[in-house]
């Protein structure tokens, strides 16, 4: 009964005892789980246009960091390089679509899938042969980003609010709500909607394979930057960071691989999740909880909806 008490009633006396700390936690958790939906959205738009789940999206943000960092130590002023980081996204965007993409067009997806393996891994050793291994510094004040932090008094107690975080949370919600907007209103949104429903179908009507597949994956290669930028700024750019790229699978599980709001629930979830779970049931076992419990949470949700919270039931006859 004791360990019943402590895992199912303990951890809300303390939220109720403590809502200041609460409110710090929970906003920790949604600046995460922001970052986490701006990662995932790199995910839909690809897999939207192409039915094939992106490995390489981790180390774009990766690669785009570090284009953007060694720019700014050459010299080049932090405005220039980011639109010369710009530049080379969209440079990849061209390559891939030219050298990984146009030759696997009506090839199963998995040869797709495997496709973006490949590019990693030409990724990684094109980042080290060009930048090294060592970790880097974004520089946040070149970028204009605020340092320091903002202490509110909420519920009798002090929050403290790193503005960096906040800064974060603005500029991945506007993205998030920026692309959320464009790709349900504009035409290219309309035809990247159409070709997700049916390549032959989009050919048939005059559009692009190759263009929409440029655009897609340039877009996916602006939210790596942005969101390699903000991971950066709080904490070394390194090719460790292709790792948080992976908290992207449970988001997507939970909200739908081909949702754009569901990137942003999902996200929001998670990055909550975790927070609330490290900070109140961390203590009860040992700690760590952070680095699965994404995963266990998607876990459940593939047992009772696989289509996740936005997503199609498919039904296929056999």
């Amino acid at each position: 009964m004791d360990i019943l008490y402590r895992i199912f009633i303990d951890p809300f006396v303390q939220m109720g005892g403590a809502p200041d700390l609460l409110v710090q936690t929970l906003w920790e958790g949604l600046v995460g789980g922001v970052l986490y939906a701006l990662i995932a959205l790199g995910f839909v738009l690809i897999f939207k246009a192409s039915g094939v789940f992106n490995f390489a999206q981790g180390i774009m943000m990766v690669f785009a960091a570090l284009t953007l960092v060694g720019l700014t130590e050459k010299g080049v002023p932090a405005p220039l390089a980011l639109l010369l980081t710009i530049g080379v996204m969209y440079l990849l965007a061209v390559a891939v679509e030219r050298f990984v993409l146009r030759p696997l067009v009506n090839q199963p997806d998995i040869m797709l899938f495997m496709a973006t393996f490949g590019l990693t891994y030409v990724l990684i050793g094109v980042g080290e042969l060009i930048f090294g291994g060592n970790p880097k510094k974004m520089p946040t004040d070149a970028l204009f980003l605020p340092s320091g932090a903002i202490d509110l008094k909420i519920l009798g107690g002090l929050v403290s609010l790193q503005k960096l975080d906040i800064a974060a949370a603005v500029i991945a919600s506007v993205m998030v709500a920026g692309l959320a907007i464009f790709f349900q209103r504009t035409r290219i949104g309309r035809a990247l909607r159409a070709v997700a429903d049916d390549h032959q179908a989009a050919l048939s009507v005059g559009i692009s394979l190759n263009q929409i597949w440029i655009i897609v994956w340039f877009t996916a290669g602006v939210v790596a930057l942005a969101t390699g930028i903000m991971w950066g700024a709080r904490s070394d750019v390194s090719f460790a960071l292709q790792v948080i790229s992976l908290k992207a699978l449970p988001v997507l599980i939970l909200g739908g691989f081909t949702s754009v709001p569901g990137a942003i629930v999902g996200g929001l979830i998670i990055g909550v999740g975790e927070k609330l779970g490290e900070f109140y049931w961390g203590p009860l076992i040992g700690g760590g909880i952070e680095s699965w419990l994404a995963y266990a949470i998607a876990l459940a949700f593939l047992l009772f909806r696989p289509q996740g919270l936005f997503g199609e039931k498919i039904i296929e006859r056999i």
